[in-house]
């Protein structure tokens, strides 16, 4: 008699069992992890920071967080060879930016299989001529761009769009005319659903291009709000998450995962993570956060 209560409470208990353990692999059914990270371009002279000397640390900390999205920035050729061989369980969404293929370097978006299914993808350039590889305009120093992808959530059966960016390193007025182009361009080819947007955006909050993506003028602006500070409301003096391979905490966030309101974050973070020799995985620390559906 107790070996067939056990037999019956066990087929009774498979089903949570198994979303048990699918909760526990890839988030609560209307959480999505999102993580932001500048891979510093394997071209630079890093020395022992080279590349090749780090790439191994740069995997094991995005394996760590285990992200459904993940936005990358300056990623060349050999880098997203590496990064579509190693993630396996990811689609890779994105062109080079130079050429529209693989000259330059990609805001790589990885999207995870068995949680996403992928609807439509793209790129604009951040220019007077989105659609024109390889632009740039005002007074930046290199050409910018945006990858996008727009996603149906397995779990949820919900749309969003994903997008992916680095902004210029010297152009003021080119950092702020990306902000307006972004905050137009999403929402059209979001069709009125929500937007995750995560990059490098070389600004603070301190800075015009924040102030500028973060408080629309206009009806059919995107309206994101800042997960890091949606969590951390009160600013601190080490929010830095560029470091330079010195691990210098001490400044302010120039890396951002944003959403629209139809998401909320519950945990968001500057990822401190080193090698036991003191190695880091890229120049900048990578930014995580778990955002969930709003009912």
């Amino acid at each position: 008699m107790k070996v067939r209560f056990l037999a019956v409470l066990l087929t009774l208990l498979m089903p949570v069992m198994a979303f048990a353990q699918a909760d526990g692999q890839h988030g609560a059914p209307k959480e999505i992890r999102v993580m932001s990270f500048n891979v510093r371009n394997s071209g630079a002279k890093d020395g022992l920071n080279d590349w090749q000397h780090r790439k191994g640390l740069f995997f094991s900390t995005i394996e760590q967080y285990n992200p459904d999205l993940l936005g990358t920035q300056e990623v060349l050729a050999n880098q997203y060879d590496a990064i579509v061989e190693r993630m396996k369980g990811y689609t890779p969404v994105g062109v080079a930016r130079d050429d529209g293929k693989r000259k330059g370097e990609w805001a790589l978006i990885m999207f995870r299989n068995d949680r996403f299914e992928r609807l439509d993808s793209g790129n604009f350039w951040l220019s007077k001529t989105p659609e024109v590889p390889g632009s740039k305009s005002w007074d930046a120093a290199l050409t910018r761009i945006c990858s996008w992808v727009r996603l149906k959530d397995r779990q949820t059966g919900r749309e969003f769009i994903f997008g992916n960016t680095h902004y210029d390193h010297v152009g003021h007025v080119a950092r702020e005319n990306a902000s307006k182009i972004i905050m137009k361009r999403l929402p059209e080819l979001s069709k009125g659903n929500p937007v995750i947007l995560t990059g490098d955006f070389n600004t603070t909050e301190d800075d015009p291009p924040y102030k500028t993506i973060m408080h629309p003028t206009e009806p059919q602006m995107a309206h994101f709000i800042d997960s890091y500070r949606e969590v951390h409301p009160q600013r601190s003096p080490d929010e830095a998450s560029f470091h330079g391979f010195r691990g210098k905490i001490t400044g302010s966030r120039i890396d951002f995962i944003l959403h629209t309101p139809e998401f909320v974050a519950t945990s968001a973070e500057i990822v401190h993570s080193k090698s036991s020799e003191g190695r880091y995985p890229s120049d900048h620390f990578p930014v995580t956060a778990v955002l969930h559906w709003k009912d």
